[in-house]
């Protein structure tokens, strides 16, 4: 079997939140939600997260629960401020405006680049993602 990223860790504020953003505005199916840790007095719970998009075997995102200041800084600009996720779809013009009636912001109208249909959006926390559906499997110049 070759080698894949099965989960990125995705800093959120809040687990539920953001379960119910990425499974109502982008459709995502929420794999697993396991209670590792209980809540106590002086913290949260801490649970396994994990969400994924709609369609075949792919790289999931680990919901994690900023637990420290400086991780609580870092929700919402994880990459700096650049684009952090690519998301790419078989049907752009279906995806975009599903995303549109869920809410979800986009920076930018769709463009037609060389590698395909893009447009730039905004998930819960601010961070900038690609929706993209790439034209006869070319790969995007890096943003």
């Amino acid at each position: 079997m070759p080698s894949h990223l099965g989960a990125i860790t995705y800093l959120v504020r809040d687990y539920d939140e953001a379960i119910a953003w990425f499974t109502r505005c982008l459709g995502f199916s929420l794999v697993e939600d396991t209670l590792l840790v209980p809540a106590a007095a002086d913290a949260p719970a801490k649970r396994w997260v994990l969400v994924a998009p709609p369609g075949g075997p792919q790289t999931r995102l680990l919901l994690a629960h900023a637990s420290t200041p400086a991780q609580e800084a870092a929700v919402g600009t994880q990459a700096g401020g650049r684009v952090m996720f690519f998301l790419h779809t078989d049907d752009f013009a279906r995806d975009y405006a599903a995303f549109l009636a869920a809410g979800v912001v986009f920076r930018e109208a769709p463009r037609h680049e060389a590698y395909g249909t893009v447009a730039v959006f905004e998930d819960l926390y601010g961070q900038p993602w690609d929706l993209l559906e790439l034209a006869g499997g070319g790969a995007p110049k890096n943003n």
